[in-house]
């Protein structure tokens, strides 16, 4: 009692009728068709090209060179902080 059963497989087509619609279904089946004959014919080639080489192994990139930290100065522009206005009226 496999899916090979003809009573199963119109079963199966008797549904996807009734879902897919009278007017979809033949553009379904096309697209499916064009999607196997697609795939054998990239199977095949691949068996024709025989397996591909590995890829050439490529020099290790050099570690980054050691820097030392040091603190950032501030900008010389910078401005010393200013008190707000109701200190100054305060003084």
């Amino acid at each position: 009692m496999g899916i090979e059963n003809p009573v199963h497989l119109l079963f199966i087509a008797v549904v996807a009728l009734v879902v897919l619609g009278p007017r979809r279904l033949p553009d379904l089946a096309k697209a499916l068709g064009h999607g196997i004959r697609e795939f054998r014919d990239a199977m095949s080639s691949g068996e024709q090209d025989g397996p591909a080489p590995p890829p050439a192994p490529t020099a290790a990139p050099a570690p980054p060179a050691a820097t030392t930290q040091t603190q950032a100065a501030p900008p010389a522009h910078a401005e010393a902080p200013t008190a707000n206005a109701s200190e100054r009226s305060a003084g």
